[in-house]
């Protein structure tokens, strides 16, 4: 399996939106990834896999929310093979999510979960770069944006959402005229995130204070 690129060899601002949708609480019972990739802001593929989690319960909530339940995945492949699949479209690629603390804590223990090695990962949150881009919106959520965008959304599809987020940032970079990695942090004032075997560090505006920040340096 190719390794990843670490952020200081990312020079072009190609990235990889992702969503995870998963069947209970645990962040290892992924049932669906959606990605959609993107290059000179836009997008230029996206896909969807189901996923089989290691345990095959399923909360009455989450099916709900995304339509899938156990029946639908009980002869998908698991994360494991799945990643063996995807890797490749996160080399060399900044990952972003809308509420990135949930789709990479998700992707994080998984890949701990399965045994995969893999380098440190870094991103950022779609949030974020709204917030700091569209100051007087009143809401930040995924289907508020995709309203106010234009973006056709079909809501908890994991390929929709990850399509309407990778359409969010690739707009918010584009107005703000950001083409390469760092200068999400040197015109936006948003510190990339990193995940790793070792720890989890958020992504973050830079006004956040330190004291903040180091609650959320979760080290395992």
């Amino acid at each position: 399996m190719e390794e990843f690129t670490t952020l200081y060899k990312i020079t072009t601002l190609d990235f990889v939106a992702i969503d995870f949708e998963t069947a209970n609480e645990l962040s290892i019972s992924a049932c669906e990834i959606g990605i959609a990739l993107v290059s000179n802001y836009i997008v230029t593929e996206t896909q969807s896999f189901l996923i089989r989690p290691p345990d095959l319960r399923f909360s009455p909530f989450n099916t709900r929310l995304h339509g899938i339940g156990a029946d639908h995945v009980k002869e998908a492949p698991d994360f494991k093979d799945i990643w063996e699949k995807i890797s490749d479209c996160f080399c060399g690629r900044l990952i972003i999510a809308h509420n990135a603390g949930f789709d990479l804590s998700v992707l994080r223990n998984l890949l701990l979960h399965y045994n995969i090695p893999f380098n440190p990962i870094h991103f950022t949150c779609s949030i974020n770069v709204a917030k700091k881009v569209w100051k007087d919106y009143q809401r930040y959520g995924l289907k508020s944006l995709s309203k106010i965008l234009g973006i056709e959304l079909n809501h908890h599809s994991a390929a929709s959402d990850a399509r309407a987020c990778a359409i969010i940032a690739a707009t918010a970079f584009r107005e703000n005229q950001v083409s390469i990695i760092e200068e999400i942090e040197t015109k936006l004032n948003i510190y990339t995130g990193f995940i790793s075997a070792e720890e989890y560090f958020p992504t973050r505006i830079k006004n956040m204070s330190s004291q903040v920040a180091e609650h959320y340096h979760l080290q395992h």
